[in-house]
């Protein structure tokens, strides 16, 4: 019984483990992605960025093979109208702090994705950071119940 507990344990921090990336100072968690349907022109991506650092850093974008970039993109509410706008200068991470990037808020944008993303599947990416460099993640590919249950996907009508 006790082998069954420890395998067990061992099983589930290897899942919690696998969702998790870092690179020097830099830990990102949970990366995902939602679910889009056939030749969607954007994509959202959604993760938290810590900084165990004593320096700021700052997310500035990123790669992956399945679109032609990704842009930090942040959607505001002005007068009940959503606008969705590019950060060109990327977000900052605060020494100490961390950063969710959510739906509704500041998140990555997948520009032009060459394929449909399918709840269930992941992909690789290459995020860019100011100081930390380069941090290779995998996306996980699901929903969102708590914004697409209701009318809200922040992406309806954005292009790039």
């Amino acid at each position: 019984m006790k082998l069954i507990c420890m395998l067990a344990a061992m099983l589930l921090s290897t899942s919690a483990f696998a969702h998790q990336f870092s690179q020097g100072d830099i830990k990102i968690g949970h990366p995902w992605s939602r679910v889009t349907p056939s030749a969607a022109p954007v994509a959202g991506a959604y993760l938290t960025v810590t900084n165990s650092g004593s320096q700021p850093d700052r997310l500035t974008g990123g790669s992956t093979p399945i679109a032609d970039r990704i842009e930090v993109h942040q959607m505001t509410m002005d007068d009940g109208i959503a606008r969705m706008r590019p950060l060109p200068d990327g977000v900052e991470i605060a020494a100490g702090a961390s950063v969710e990037l959510a739906p509704g808020g500041i998140h990555l944008m997948l520009i032009k994705p060459n394929q449909q993303l399918i709840e269930g599947s992941s992909f690789k990416a290459t995020l860019e950071f100011a100081r930390a460099g380069t941090v290779e993640i995998e996306f996980v590919v699901q929903r969102n119940p708590t914004v697409e249950t209701g009318s809200g996907n922040e992406h309806g009508g954005h292009t790039p």
